[in-house]
């Protein structure tokens, strides 16, 4: 029997803490930062939790489940 692979995408955009919650960095943070206001740009540097009702299909991408 073959081993599974994890999804390579995946495993390059989450990570899973020490708690057991799976992180990612928000999106919109590359370019065209102009016209984006100083509070939304330091918001989007903190780490987004996914959220309960996408958890089951990440953990299955990153083969924790």
């Amino acid at each position: 029997m073959p081993k599974v692979k994890t999804n390579s995408s995946a495993k390059k955009r989450f990570k899973v803490t020490g708690t057991g919650k799976i992180t990612y960095q928000k999106s919109f943070k590359r370019h065209i930062l102009t016209k984006k206001s100083k509070k939304r740009k330091r918001n989007l540097r903190k780490d987004g939790v996914v959220d309960k009702a996408n958890l089951n299909f990440v953990r299955r991408l990153l083969r924790l489940k």
